[in-house]
């Protein structure tokens, strides 16, 4: 088994980062574009994928992770 030295090798966080570039192409145009409050809600929802898993990561704690 590897050891994952950075968090951004995790294949998840990986995956998650792919889903916010397309979260945010979605919601740039069309009628969520038009729709602030839930653009913005789902841009956050998508980012905070990406910040838990880093967070859990950097804790360098295995429950936290």
């Amino acid at each position: 088994m590897a050891t994952i030295s950075r968090f951004e090798e995790i294949e998840a966080w990986q995956t998650a980062r792919e889903l916010t570039r397309q979260n945010y192409t979605l919601t740039g145009s069309g009628q969520f574009a038009r729709d602030f409050g839930l653009s913005d809600q789902m841009r956050r929802a998508a980012v905070s994928v990406l910040s838990n898993i880093a967070e859990g990561f950097e804790s360098r704690t295995t429950n936290m992770f």
